[in-house]
């Protein structure tokens, strides 16, 4: 069982780490709570990527003679190497704290571990745990982007009752109402990249923009085989301000990129095939990119629910009917054979936008949960020596 008490102040730090969404990555969401004799004396969170870390920001508010002997609840194992700023368990360890607890490990290889190890050789008691299912969910995309060198994939799309993203003619605009789109910019402007296929950028004429914008300007990515983006497309002709990158085929007309080009569009070299659309994934992570929303078509959707690339949905219905044999559904692609064997998303939520319906859903995590190192939040007594 975990400590009621111990429960309570990692809750506390899970939302403070929370206001980091969109602002930290590719670091990331960390939270820390400082107690004292039962009362929160400080609090932190990571604000910004390369500023103070969770542990810095609370320290940094509190007056250092109440630190010694106090305990500090930490969503993720402090670093304990130097990125852009200094280790925070130097930091711990100077503050003297009675106790240290940890929600979950860092994935980081050059963390994992060792943080938590450093703490107790320091003679600090560390538990670690605290609601880890919580705090594991809080660093998903991070956890993801570091063990699978992929980022975390986003899958959204809005749809009537009948389960049609677009008439039989081809028209969208609009499926879903202005509070739902809203809610669809707000999203876009807490992620690194926006992708679609060519197909939703001819028929939409899209700009893939925050509006108004949010803490992160994501890149845009269309996946165009054949370089069909037109220049007078919203996409090129934004590209100079807000980054534009089209994916094609070595073989694609040299008039049209070299076209493209002189817009300020990225053209990235690719063949277009579930290989070498994982290749361009880890290349985007590799550069940074920790959370994608992939918004469509269908073709490109459906390629990524059949790898299984998609970690959580955010589906948009509207209470309308378009029907048609010919009307456009959501998710293309090979498909599940069997109804047993759907992709299920049943860690999520429903709400209500205003009239419309809005799921937002992750994948069960399919890793199993970290083993505390040498201790939990129910051992609170546990020895501080204890090895790792």
């Amino acid at each position: 069982m975990i400590d009621p008490s111990d429960a309570h102040w990692m809750r506390q730090a899970i939302e403070l780490a929370v206001q980091g969404e969109g602002q930290v990555e590719p670091n990331p969401m960390v939270g820390c709570v400082i107690v004292r004799d039962g009362r929160c004396i400080a609090r932190g969170w990571h604000r910004v990527f390369g500023g103070h870390h969770a542990e810095v920001e609370a320290v940094r508010v509190c007056d250092p003679r109440q630190l010694d002997g106090a305990t500090f609840y930490v969503t993720l194992e402090p670093c304990a190497h130097h990125g852009k700023t200094p280790p925070c368990v130097d930091l711990l360890i100077a503050s003297k704290p009675a106790r240290v607890v940890i929600g979950t490990e860092d994935p980081f290889p050059a963390v994992r571990g060792k943080g938590i190890e450093r703490l107790r050789q320091a003679g600090i008691a560390v538990d670690v745990g605290c609601l880890l299912p919580d705090t594991r969910r809080l660093i998903a995309p991070f956890r993801k982007r570091i063990e699978t060198e992929m980022p975390w994939v986003i899958a959204k799309w809005a749809m009537t009752l009948d389960g049609r993203i677009a008439s039989r003619t081809g028209n969208s605009q609009w499926i879903s109402n202005p509070a739902s789109r809203a809610k669809v910019h707000q999203m876009r402007g807490r992620v690194d990249a926006i992708l679609i296929g060519i197909g939703t950028a001819l028929a939409d004429n899209p700009s893939l923009t925050a509006r108004p914008s949010g803490p992160r300007t994501p890149r845009r990515i269309v996946l165009d085989r054949s370089l069909r983006l037109p220049a007078d497309s919203q996409l090129a002709r934004t590209a100079r301000q807000v980054p534009l990158e089209v994916w094609t085929s070595p073989q694609a007309d040299p008039q049209r990129h070299e076209k493209l080009l002189q817009l300020g569009v990225h053209i990235r070299l690719f063949d277009q095939g579930p290989e070498t659309l994982a290749a361009l994934l880890k290349a985007i992570a590799a550069e940074g990119v920790t959370n994608l929303l992939v918004e469509g078509g269908a073709g490109v959707l459906g390629t990524f629910f059949d790898q299984q690339w998609v970690d959580e949905v955010a589906v948009f219905i509207a209470p309308g009917v378009l029907g048609g044999r010919q009307a456009r559904e959501p998710v293309g692609g090979e498909g599940i054979p069997f109804a047993n064997q759907q992709l299920r998303f049943a860690d999520g939520s429903w709400s209500c936008v205003d009239g419309d319906l809005c799921y937002r859903g992750r994948r069960i995590d399919p890793h199993p949960l970290d083993v505390a190192l040498g201790g939990s939040c129910d051992t609170a007594t546990a020895d501080p020596k204890a090895g790792s």
